[in-house]
C-alpha cells in the first residue's frame, strides 16, 4: 500500500467516523439522538486513533493537511510529499462524507433542521465573529501539532502513541471546541462540506461557502506555528 492510498484510507474512516457520531446525535431518529458534546469528543478522539493504529506504520498517519505542512515546515517531512497528501487526505474526506449519508440514509428527511445536517459535515461557529473564530482555529491546531510532535518524542509503553494521539483530540474538543467546533483540520472540514455541496441530502440548505475559509486557513497557519514553537522549544 502507498503512503497516498493510507492517507486517504485513513482520512475516509476519520470522516466517516467523526462525522458519522455528529450525524448520531444530531439526526432525527438515530438511536444516539442528543448524545451530547462528550459523545462527540469521545468519539472524534477514537476516530483519530483508530486510523492512526492501522495506517501509522505505513504513511505516519498525518490525516490532516495541517499536520502534513506543519511538519514539513520544520523539515521533518518531505516537500515534494505534501501535494500527494493533501490530495489524498482531501479526496479521503469528500469520501467519507458520502459514507456518513449512506450509513444515515434515511434519517435526512427525517431531520428538517437544515443547520444541523449541514453541521454532521463541517463546522460552524456558536457566535459568528469570523475575527475570533479565525482565532480560536488557529490557537487549537497549534497545540495539536505541538502536541503531536511532543509525543511523538515522549517515552511511552508502544503502541501507546496513537492513543495517545486520540487523547489529545479529546481533550482539545472538550477544552477549546465551543467556540468553533474545532475543525483544526482543512481535510475534515473542506472534504465532507464539498460531499454536503453534491450530495442528494434531503432537504439540505446552503453549504456556508462564506465562512468555509476559516477552518481551512487557520489550521493551516496553526499547523505552522504549532511546529515552529516545537522547534524553538525542543
Amino acid at each position: 500500500m502507498t503512503t497516498y492510498m493510507a492517507e486517504f484510507l485513513g482520512t475516509m474512516i476519520l470522516i466517516w467516523l467523526g462525522d458519522g457520531v455528529v450525524a448520531s446525535v444530531a439526526l432525527n431518529k438515530s438511536k444516539g439522538k442528543d448524545g451530547g458534546w462528550i459523545v462527540v469528543t469521545v468519539a472524534w478522539g477514537l476516530a483519530v486513533a483508530i486510523p492512526a493504529y492501522i495506517f501509522g506504520g505505513i504513511s505516519g498517519a498525518h490525516l490532516n493537511p495541517a499536520v502534513t505542512i506543519g511538519n514539513a515546515f520544520i523539515g521533518k517531512f518531505a516537500w515534494n510529499q505534501v501535494a500527494g497528501y493533501i490530495i489524498a487526505q482531501m479526496l479521503g474526506g469528500i469520501v467519507g462524507g458520502l459514507l456518513v449519508w449512506l450509513t444515515y440514509l434515511p434519517h435526512w428527511k427525517e431531520t428538517e433542521d437544515k443547520a444541523a445536517k449541514l453541521g454532521v459535515f463541517c463546522t460552524a461557529p456558536a457566535i459568528r465573529d469570523f475575527k475570533a473564530n479565525f482565532l480560536t482555529e488557529v490557537l487549537a491546531t497549534a497545540l495539536l501539532v505541538f502536541g503531536l510532535l511532543g509525543l511523538g518524542q515522549a517515552e511511552m509503553v508502544a503502541g501507546f502513541g496513537a492513543f495517545a494521539a486520540g487523547l489529545l483530540i479529546v481533550v482539545i474538543g472538550l477544552s477549546l471546541g465551543g467556540p468553533t467546533g474545532y475543525a483544526i483540520n482543512p481535510a475534515r472540514d473542506l472534504g465532507p462540506r464539498i460531499a454536503h455541496a453534491i450530495l442528494p441530502i434531503a432537504g439540505k440548505g446552503g453549504s456556508d461557502w462564506e465562512y468555509s475559509w476559516i477552518p481551512v486557513i487557520g489550521p493551516v497557519l496553526g499547523g505552522i506555528l504549532g511546529a515552529i514553537i516545537f522547534n524553538l522549544v525542543f
